[in-house]
C-alpha cells in the first residue's frame, strides 16, 4: 500500500527565536506580573480578574516586546532562504504571538518581502490554529500543503491544531520536544532543501 505525502506549496514562519532574534526574559516578565513560572503568560493575564488588573499586566509585557523589538535582528540564512522561495513562487507568511507594534517595528527594521503578518492582535496567539488557518484560507491553498516553521513548543502544537505539518527550527540545542515537530531543521539553507524535496507529491511504498 502506498501513501503520499503532500507537496509544500506554502511557508507560514515564526517571528521571534525564527526570523529575528528575541532577548525576550520570560522569567522576568512573569515575576513582574505575578504569572507563575509554569502557566502561559498571556492564559494567566487572560483570566486576571478585572479588566484593569488586565490592562496594567499587558501594558508590561507590551514594554518589554517593543524594547526588544529595538534590538531584533535577522538571523543567519533567513535572508537567502526568503529569497530561494520566493524565486520558486512560494507563498509565504508570519504568525506572531506578538502584539502588532511590536512585529511591525521588527520588520521595519529588518524587512522582509513578507506581506501577510498576523500577530495576536489580529488572531487568538498560539498554539491556538486560527492565524495559521486564516493564512491558508487567504491562499486558497490545503493546510496539507503549507508548513509551519517556528522555534518552540507552541509552533508545533499549533501546527498540528491546524492539521499543518510542523518545522522546528533548532539552531542550538534540540529540546526534547522536538520529537513531536514533523521536520527539524538546524539551518535555513535546510528548509529550502526540505521545500525542494516535497515540491511534488511523494509517493511511499
Amino acid at each position: 500500500m502506498k501513501t503520499q505525502i503532500e507537496a509544500i506549496k506554502g511557508v507560514i514562519f515564526d517571528l521571534d527565536g525564527t526570523l529575528v532574534s528575541s532577548e525576550l526574559n520570560f522569567s522576568l516578565i512573569k515575576a513582574q506580573v505575578g504569572c507563575p513560572a509554569e502557566q502561559d503568560l498571556l492564559d494567566y493575564i487572560e483570566q486576571l480578574p478585572s479588566p484593569y488588573m488586565r490592562e496594567e499586566a499587558m501594558n508590561i509585557v507590551h514594554q518589554h516586546e517593543l524594547l526588544d523589538a529595538q534590538s531584533a535582528k535577522l538571523l543567519p540564512g533567513v535572508v537567502e532562504a526568503v529569497k530561494a522561495l520566493q524565486a520558486k513562487n512560494i507563498p509565504m507568511a508570519i504568525v506572531t504571538r506578538n502584539f502588532d507594534k511590536a512585529a511591525t517595528l521588527k520588520l521595519q527594521n529588518n524587512p522582509l518581502p513578507i506581506e501577510t503578518v498576523l500577530t495576536r492582535t489580529d488572531a487568538p496567539a498560539k498554539p491556538d490554529p486560527s492565524a495559521l488557518l486564516t493564512v491558508a484560507t487567504q491562499w486558497e491553498m490545503p493546510v496539507d500543503n503549507v508548513i509551519y516553521v517556528g522555534d518552540y513548543l507552541y509552533d508545533i502544537q499549533a501546527a498540528h491544531n491546524a492539521n499543518m505539518r510542523a518545522c522546528l527550527y533548532a539552531p542550538d540545542v534540540t529540546p526534547g520536544y522536538a520529537e513531536q515537530a514533523d521536520f527539524v531543521i538546524h539551518a535555513f539553507d535546510e528548509l529550502v532543501s526540505l521545500i525542494d524535496n516535497y515540491a511534488e507529491k511523494v509517493e511511499l511504498c
